[in-house]
């Protein structure tokens, strides 16, 4: 695994074992960079991005090569968010980057707490969770650190579909590569042909 462009294009990164680490695999990691920069390499400066399920981070570390102004790395395993820790080292990035090792709920509280508005919201939770779609697209719709410019990002299996709407958090693009998935939301209203809406995930009590 590695670093696709950049300011540390081709560096390696560290990667764990194991299902539920899946780290975005390059070539996937290459589409979803060239439909976010469509043909202008500097499309990326000075955003602010949410890498949630960050795993070994590749894909937030992508984005801080390219450009990226801040990236929130949201890991709860010890051992990822470790792994994370010693990619950033491993390219001497000291900066522009924050590494929240907790669960979403109290890391969306503490992101709102701080004002923090993302361009770039990247999901990428292990294929089993599939609740773990819709619970956080949900709180996603529902929260102010998304706004009208961001992109949501999900990464899942090509034969789960994670929803095509949360309130107004609207799915506009869906890619397959292989046996993968990226599907596209932003906030937006309702079109001439309105998609049937997901419904909020049932929880446990």
């Amino acid at each position: 695994m590695r670093v696709i462009a950049g300011k540390y294009r081709s560096r390696p990164l560290r990667s764990l074992r194991g299902l539920d680490i899946r780290p975005t695999s390059d070539r996937l990691r290459e589409t979803l960079f060239n439909v976010l920069t469509a043909g202008n390499p500097d499309a990326l400066e000075n955003t602010v991005w949410l890498d949630l399920f960050a795993g070994t981070g590749a894909v937030g570390i992508e984005a801080l090569s390219r450009g990226a102004k801040e990236v929130f790395f949201v890991e709860s395993s010890p051992a990822a968010a470790n792994v994370i820790r010693e990619n950033l080292r491993s390219l001497d990035i000291t900066s522009g980057f924050a590494l929240m090792q907790e669960e979403l709920p109290g890391a969306f509280w503490r992101m709102k707490r701080q004002h923090v508005a993302a361009d770039v919201v990247f999901i990428d939770p292990p294929y089993r969770m599939t609740n773990a779609y819709h619970e956080t697209l949900w709180a996603l719709a529902e929260s102010p650190v998304i706004w009208a410019m961001s992109i949501v990002i999900t990464e899942h299996e090509k034969r789960f579909d994670p929803g095509e709407e949360f309130g107004s958090l609207r799915r506009f693009r869906k890619l397959a590569q292989g046996g993968a998935a990226l599907s596209f939301y932003r906030l937006g209203k309702a079109t001439d042909l309105v998609p049937k809406k997901s419904q909020p995930p049932d929880r446990e009590r």
